[in-house]
């Protein structure tokens, strides 16, 4: 476990896709995306004041860590239900086991240089993240057509969807502060 990184993805998803709930996906979508609006203004105080304290302390705090590996978890469910990488209706708990779902690693103390430079650093994996967002796009485009046919999603397109959105949860968690390590370009291995 010595390499492995601190914010990893399981998947359990069958492939299997209800077409009437593909066909009215993104509607059905909206109280968790409105939600995960509202719950994002708290992340981002969150953020800040995790950065404080991380600064302070030369670690995370553990009740913002927990709030925000929580927020992250959700938004991966959210996310995964809207790009058809995952088929039950999310709920809104993030507490609760979800097909495509990520775990966190406990905080652990992090150099003071690497988090005051923070919000520089992730720049980088910052525009990756946002170029895989928009391939997650375009395979959930794929993945609508496709399941309102047959009813299943292609193994290849749910795997990389699923890879696009671990990059990306690695990515919110770096800029979180929930791990000082930089997000991994290793597959995502399904559990199935």
């Amino acid at each position: 476990m010595g390499n492995a990184h601190p914010i990893e993805m399981q998947i359990t998803d069958d492939l299997v896709r209800s077409r009437l709930t593909t066909f009215f996906r993104l509607f059905l979508a909206l109280p968790h995306l409105i939600w995960s609006a509202i719950w994002g203004i708290g992340a981002v105080v969150a953020v800040i004041v995790s950065w404080f304290a991380t600064l302070a302390k030369g670690q995370t705090p553990q009740g913002l860590h927990d709030f925000l590996a929580l927020y992250l978890r959700y938004t991966v469910h959210t996310r995964a239900y809207v790009y058809l990488v995952a088929e039950p209706f999310p709920s809104f708990s993030a507490d609760k086991v979800y097909p495509i779902d990520v775990t966190v690693a406990p905080p652990v103390p992090q150099r003071r240089w690497v988090t005051a430079f923070r919000l520089i650093l992730v720049i980088p994996v910052a525009i990756v993240a946002g170029i895989l967002d928009y391939l997650g796009q375009v395979l959930a485009v794929i993945s609508w057509f496709v399941a309102l046919f047959t009813g299943r999603v292609p193994r290849g397109v749910r795997n990389l969807g699923a890879w696009c959105l671990k990059f990306s949860a690695q990515t919110y968690g770096y800029a979180f502060l929930l791990t000082e390590r930089y997000p991994s370009f290793d597959s995502v291995t399904p559990t199935e």
